[in-house]
């Protein structure tokens, strides 16, 4: 769909629209012709949105600036790290964190560039929940809608129960180092993470301006912070006389394997630490409703987040790779917290105490990022009645202008996902890799729709990839059609194999989306139909259908006015969301 601002509109021919008027916004409505809503003092921005069948609820007041600076919190490259080194050092070594990381980056900016090109194009809070629905082919817009919807709202949800659960494990074990006697319990880790998600959800109840002034502290906190962590690590490590500060690089790009896999697979195991990182930077799509410059300022944060996130979360990967000492004892050490394990192992622990301190306030950033970009996720899909108690979820506060019951939602929801907690490290590890799983999975299914199903008669917003546009989604799809299934192998298999150590993301994952799957065809099919317009009108086709045959007017709006024979893939699959 093509929503261009009022200078790309510009170097686009007046005659191809016939409804085209100078004094209007630029933008390609899905209404029907004859019923397009009046645009008279609209902004672009709320005009476009108009045009995509949703009204301006929210205020406007994220910039490019400030939209990056939620999507690089919710990214949080310092707390994410620390929260996943686990993954990325325990299956295939420094090795694995040096070569998994630069490689799955370069696949997952192929991802970050196709979102980006669905953003531009249809900049709602729905965000990829939305785009599946009006580009699937006919009829099975509804069904795209539910499984996209549900698994991006499942990475959502547990998005920021995981950052404050490993924020609660990094504080507990600063607590650890300067009291060496004190060992954690589970329900001390699991009352902490509670008060944090508390605190998370009052701030994110806040109005739009002040959220946005917050997240930019935070973001710029994080940036800082990572800088500052690049620099400390390499010039605080101290080294012994029988080991070295930094070990040669013909060391440290060697794989380590850490599992029962081959080498190969043990490195495509790796990749969950940063898939899990980098599933961060979907928040400009949500927050794209309160974003100015809508069609272009967010996809460019999306792009600017996955970009200068991978790169600079590799050289986090670089400094540690070539300093940490001893892998197994940083992994299994008492602290119960690799990241604060490797720390204390490799400089003083005042330094050491330092640097967590540090990783711990931007993990507090990253949660309240997680808890603002969930919420908006959450408020969009009961806008569209996804949830049981859609009408309470979706109300807007009257006095912040925010989805305070989404976050409310989202935070309960959360508090129940962390009882996990008492099954033990690998159960509350799932909802890491439900996660990553979750979050490529949702982000995937648009584009291979796109990709495969729309082609060439995609309406691109301002900002698109040209002639690379479906390579890249291509390789998009490509590389989440292989990682889905390494992301459930456990690192162990065989006989020793236990239910200790079995990877229980199939359960926690596969479980829901299997209820999801059920419910769609028992009754969720009969009364879902996609995306719900809040304006007057309707989408095409959405009640024009007459003892099961689609009137004129369906038929004739498939059609993209100047251009015979094209099809716009918005309008089109707009009309079979019935």
């Amino acid at each position: 769909m093509s929503l261009l601002t009022e200078g790309e509109g510009k170097r686009h021919s007046t005659s191809s629209h016939p409804q085209y008027d100078p004094r209007r916004p630029s933008v390609t409505t899905v209404l029907p012709a004859g019923d397009v809503p009046n645009f008279e003092g609209l902004t672009a921005d709320e005009a476009a949105l108009v045009a995509l069948g949703y009204k301006q609820e929210f205020k406007r007041e994220f910039s490019l600036w400030t939209t990056f600076c939620v999507s690089f919190a919710v990214l949080g490259l310092l707390p994410s790290f620390a929260s996943t080194l686990y993954y990325g050092m325990g299956y295939a070594g420094t090795g694995g964190m040096v070569w998994g990381w630069i490689i799955s980056w370069i696949f997952i900016q192929c991802v970050a560039m196709g979102m980006a090109e669905l953003c531009s194009s249809m900049p709602t809070s729905g965000g990829l929940y939305y785009a599946a629905a009006v580009l699937a082919p006919p009829g099975w817009g509804p069904f795209a809608a539910w499984i996209t919807g549900w698994s991006n709202w499942m990475v959502q949800v547990t998005g920021a129960p995981s950052v404050d659960y490993a924020l609660s494990a990094m504080i507990l074990a600063a607590a650890s180092i300067t009291h060496p006697g004190y060992v954690p319990t589970d329900w001390q880790t699991f009352l902490l993470t509670v008060f944090v998600m508390l605190i998370h959800g009052c701030i994110s109840s806040m109005p739009t301006l002040w959220i946005a002034r917050f997240n930019s502290y935070g973001s710029t906190l994080n940036m800082v912070a990572l800088l500052v962590v690049i620099i400390m690590i390499p010039t605080s490590v101290t080294g012994t006389d029988t080991t070295p500060k930094f070990f040669p690089s013909k060391q440290v790009w060697t794989i380590q394997n850490g599992t029962d896999w081959p080498d190969g697979v043990a490195v495509l195991m790796s990749f969950i630490a940063i898939i899990w990182t980098m599933s961060g930077y979907d928040a400009p799509f949500h927050l794209s409703e309160e974003c100015s410059n809508a069609n272009i300022a967010a996809p460019r944060a999306i792009v600017m987040t996955s970009g200068v996130g991978g790169l600079a979360g590799w050289a986090l990967q670089l400094v540690v790779a070539y300093t940490v000492v001893d892998i197994t004892e940083a992994l299994e050490s008492d602290l119960g917290q690799p990241w604060a394990s490797y720390l204390v192992q490799v400089m003083p622990r005042n330094t050491a105490l330092a640097i967590l301190g540090l990783t711990i306030c931007c993990g507090f950033f990253m949660g309240q990022g997680c808890m603002v970009a969930a919420s908006r996720v959450t408020f969009a899909y009961a806008r569209d009645d996804c949830f049981p108690f859609s009408s309470w979820i979706k109300q807007v506060n009257k006095h912040t202008y925010t989805p305070v019951n989404a976050v409310w939602f989202n935070t309960i929801v959360g508090i129940c996902l962390l009882l996990l907690i008492f099954g033990g490290e690998v159960a509350i590890g799932a909802i890491f890799s439900v996660g990553a799983i979750a979050a490529y999975v949702a982000f995937t299914i648009p584009i291979f729709i796109r990709v495969f199903f729309v082609g060439e008669r995609f309406r691109r917003g301002p900002w698109h990839l040209g002639k690379f546009s479906k390579p890249i989604g291509a390789i998009a799809c490509s590389f989440i059609l292989v990682m889905v299934p390494i992301l459930c192998l456990p690192s162990v298999r065989g006989n020793s194999l236990t239910a200790e150590l079995m990877n229980w993301t199939i359960v926690v994952y596969g479980g829901p989306m299997m209820f999801v799957l059920i419910w769609w065809f028992a009754s969720a099919h009969k009364w879902f139909h996609g995306p719900v317009i809040n304006v007057e009108h309707h989408m095409i086709g959405r009640d024009e259908v007459v003892e099961g045959v689609e009137n004129s007017s369906t038929s004739d709006a498939h059609s993209i006015p100047g251009k015979k024979g094209d099809i716009d893939a918005t309008q089109k699959s707009a009309a079979d969301l019935q």
